[in-house]
């Protein structure tokens, strides 16, 4: 079919962070782009992910803060928490970013579609409700992951994250599946504000690919702060009961737990069931996964994806980085690869932690010879506080070198000194670098330049 009977350049189907960059830039570019997405125009970070989930975060760190008050000083009588009060308040930023959303899809001519489109050639794709049929020269799959929801009797009681901030009140018990970030993060955020949290897991550790230090630290924490943990403990049944209570049964033989919320978080997919792409001659690989060469191209050449939906890297900031490189290369001819080298992430637990390279044990696989540098402190911040909870930063270098190979920390604010300091680990900086640098005092962010 000659280009110019195409009804689009571009064919974006998705419109969540990765879908929306990649549209954008490429209609930059003078592309002509279209975008479908069947549920709401941001996608799973801005409607039902990270930035949702961080505002309900920032609720939790203030239940913490009004238990240092007295310390400092303050006298804060008759201090309650109402559920509906944040639910609504989160919903309507929602509603500002999909409104933001739209806007920049409109101020770039970019056409969308609010309905689910299915490929039905290298070229077509078909909306579902309208029944049309749309062609395009270039195709981006851009669809994102799908919480999984595992295979046991009495599922259909439980929520994943999708549905989780819709609650019509703060539940009294909840069981958290899983001990992945998403499971952790929420388990936190229900602890903070008052609910009886137990975190189930079928196998015996938490964030697995985190530093060892960091993960068992925060266990400490997190029992400490109440949470309860059950480990090789599969789900077996999800019993309802007469009053509309669960009752949660393992496969472990323990006692069964009670629940009035149960939150499946163990982990997602690419959310690419029906989406049609055996028709384009694309195989899916053993996780639902579009496997891609480091373009972004598909088996069939006119078909590309980015974002979770290749399970590479299942962070947003790699899915944004990953669209905008494709409408680079396909509309403007600069062509640049996306990096995953020394990417930064971080679990916003209670407390946070973060980190950015390799661990300890997998520095000590690659390079053999490793110095660790650690830093074990109380934050000043809770020096009047009754809770005992220490912060901890860890270096990792190539002992000849002194290159910093990894950083990880946990603690108040973790996150956001980390950011910072994972530039200088892309940089490939050295031990000598930070030692170079005078540190800033009083700051918790100082114990990265003071380590011995």
């Amino acid at each position: 079919m000659p280009q110019s009977q195409f009804d689009y350049d571009l064919f974006v189907i998705g419109a969540g962070s990765g879908g929306v960059r990649a549209a954008r830039i490429a209609a930059g570019h003078g592309a002509r782009v279209a975008v479908a997405e069947e549920f709401r125009i941001g996608g799973t970070c801005v409607i039902r992910g990270c930035v949702p989930k961080k505002l309900m975060v920032y609720a939790a760190q203030f239940a913490d803060d009004l238990s240092h008050a007295g310390d400092y000083g303050w006298t804060i009588e008759g201090a309650s928490f109402d559920w509906p009060t944040l639910r609504d308040a989160v919903a309507r930023d929602v509603d500002r970013l999909n409104a933001a959303y739209t806007r920049t899809l409109d101020s770039n001519d970019v056409a969308h579609f609010l309905d689910r489109a299915e490929v039905t050639g290298p070229h077509a794709v078909r909306l579902k409700h309208s029944g049309r049929t749309i062609t395009a020269k270039t195709i981006l799959i851009a669809t994102g992951a799908w919480p999984i929801m595992p295979e046991f009797d009495g599922n259909h009681h439980c929520i994943t994250s999708n549905e989780v901030f819709d609650l019509p009140h703060l539940p009294k018990r909840v069981v958290v599946a899983g001990a992945g970030y998403i499971a952790l993060e929420f388990a936190g955020i229900f602890n903070a504000l008052g609910s009886e949290v137990t975190v189930i897991n079928r196998s015996d550790a938490i964030l697995r690919s985190y530093d060892i230090d960091l993960r068992d630290r925060l266990l400490a924490m997190t029992c400490a702060r109440g949470i309860a943990y059950r480990f090789n403990a599969p789900f077996r049944q999800v019993e309802k009961l007469a009053d509309g209570s669960l009752l949660v049964h393992t496969r472990d033989g323990a006692d069964p737990v009670p629940a009035d919320v149960v939150l499946v978080a163990t982990g997602r997919r690419a959310n690419t069931v029906g989406l049609g792409l055996e028709t384009a001659g694309i195989t899916l690989g053993e996780r639902g996964e579009i496997p891609v060469d480091g373009d972004g191209r598909t088996a069939c050449p006119s078909v590309f994806a980015a974002g979770d939906v290749t399970d590479r890297v299942q962070l947003t900031p790699v899915a944004i980085r990953e669209g905008h490189a494709f409408a680079d290369a396909q509309f403007a001819g600069t062509h640049r690869t996306v990096s995953y080298d020394a990417i930064p992430s971080a679990v916003f637990s209670q407390p946070p932690l973060a980190a950015v390279g390799l661990t300890e044990a997998e520095a000590r696989e690659r390079h053999g010879d490793i110095k660790v540098f650690t830093s074990d402190f109380r934050p000043m911040k809770n020096i009047f506080s009754q809770r005992i909870e220490r912060g901890f930063y860890k270096l990792i270098t190539e002992a000849q070198s002194g290159r910093i190979l990894g950083i990880h920390m946990i603690g108040p604010e973790a996150p956001e000194i980390l950011q910072v300091a994972a530039i200088a680990v892309k940089a490939g900086l050295t031990k000598a670098d930070f030692d170079d640098t005078v540190a800033l005092h009083p700051s918790m962010a100082e114990e990265l330049v003071l380590m011995r």
